[in-house]
């Protein structure tokens, strides 16, 4: 706990650490990896590229410093977080060594501003921030370990099945390989997936496309051409091969209630989509399913929704956007003046794609009147303003 001294510490030199927090996270993690290269197959090389993963640290370190009084309130912001460590099975051994490193980049940043008393106050307050993390994440290991056909770690999965769903999206089922039940996922989650590629592990999430059936689950995953997984699932995987997957998680998950729906995705982002438009029309609701893609060929699962409509005439509503071709309800792009036509009134929104698709949803929502608190959306990859350049 921090001391009173320590407290006020905190409190002067904050604004000293937020000014030159970007510099701090993007030394963080050379450094890390350089001292502890165990831990590098934990984090996406391509997030660590365009800078995500440091500004996502940075984030959720301000975020914590300015909101720590308010422990409903940082729980409530830390639950993206412990969602995304869950799905990487980052467990409490793991926090030293981020703790060490931060601290040795705040050193190398501040230099000799950081005098041995600073050093301490920050030291306590990380220590105080990672023991809330362990905290909450062992609750929802405990959690899905007690559900029926719930584990606990890696656990080993066969390929059982494989479909292509677009020429650059391909489906996976996967059952467990000791033949076992698998625990209920809500659908909208995703799950962590841990790779050995010659001989080294790599970790990734991947939406579940599908609701849960207790047998097995269904990724549907995009080859990208620097995609280091998602080439290796595509290239070097077929039916009977095996990867350990770890418990679901994800905060994408249906509201109670009985409003109508605007479900709305670019691209892979239909796959927590679908799972969600099956779990409301099971509950009765409308629903307003809204895919854009780049042309026909680009576009995934078109029977599984057209049977759905079928299925569900005067509950679902699909509309298919194209930016080139003719195979489609609209060619374009999604804009404010299609939503306007298509919005159900006092609808509840969720959307999903690229970080440009889901700003542009937003700003758009936002302008059409829907309250932030009916806007619901999700980052494949680390969390940040849709507003970020």
């Amino acid at each position: 706990m921090l001391t009173q001294q320590q407290e006020q510490l905190i409190e002067s030199t904050a604004p000293v650490v937020a000014e030159h927090l970007g510099a701090i996270t993007q030394r963080f993690y050379p450094l890390m990896f350089a001292r502890y290269p165990e831990v590098k197959p934990l984090f996406n090389d391509a997030h660590q590229a365009d800078g995500g993963q440091p500004r996502a640290l940075a984030g959720a370190v301000l975020a914590y410093v300015q909101l720590r009084q308010n422990r409903e309130k940082v729980r409530e912001v830390l639950a993206t977080v412990v969602s995304k460590h869950v799905s990487l099975d980052i467990r409490p051994e793991h926090y030293p060594i981020v703790g060490e490193c931060l601290m040795a980049a705040i050193g190398e940043v501040l230099g000799d501003a950081v005098t041995p008393k600073i050093a301490d106050a920050w030291s306590t307050l990380y220590e105080e921030l990672a023991g809330l993390l362990i905290e909450l994440e062992d609750h929802r290991y405990l959690e899905f370990e007690r559900r029926p056909g719930g584990w606990r770690g890696p656990r080993e999965f066969r390929i059982a099945d494989i479909r292509q769903e677009s020429t650059v999206i391909r489906s996976f089922v996967l059952a467990p390989v000791d033949g076992g039940p698998v625990a209920e996922h809500a659908p909208g989650q995703y799950i962590g997936v841990r790779l050995t590629i010659d001989g080294e592990p790599l970790y990734r999430h991947y939406s579940l496309s599908d609701v849960p059936n207790g047998k097995h689950y269904r990724i549907s995953v995009k080859r990208e051409p620097q995609g280091r997984a998602s080439r290796h699932l595509h290239d070097a995987m077929a039916v009977g091969d095996t990867l350990e997957l770890l418990p679901p998680a994800g905060d994408l998950t249906l509201q109670d209630g009985d409003e109508p729906l605007l479900l709305a995705s670019g691209g892979v982002g239909q796959t927590p989509m679908l799972p969600l438009a099956r779990q409301a029309l099971a509950q009765g609701r409308r629903v307003v399913y809204l895919h854009a893609a780049l042309d026909a060929q680009h576009h995934a699962f078109r029977d599984e929704i057209a049977a759905l409509a079928e299925a569900h005439p005067e509950q679902l509503r699909t509309v298919m956007v194209h930016e080139r071709g003719d195979q489609a309800d609209h060619i374009g792009r999604i804009d404010r003046e299609l939503l306007a036509q298509l919005l159900p009134a006092n609808a509840r929104c969720y959307y999903v794609g690229p970080q440009g698709f889901m700003g542009a949803i937003d700003k758009a929502l936002a302008e059409l009147g829907v309250p932030v608190e009916r806007r619901h959306y999700e980052h494949f990859g680390p969390s940040r303003p849709l507003d970020a350049a």
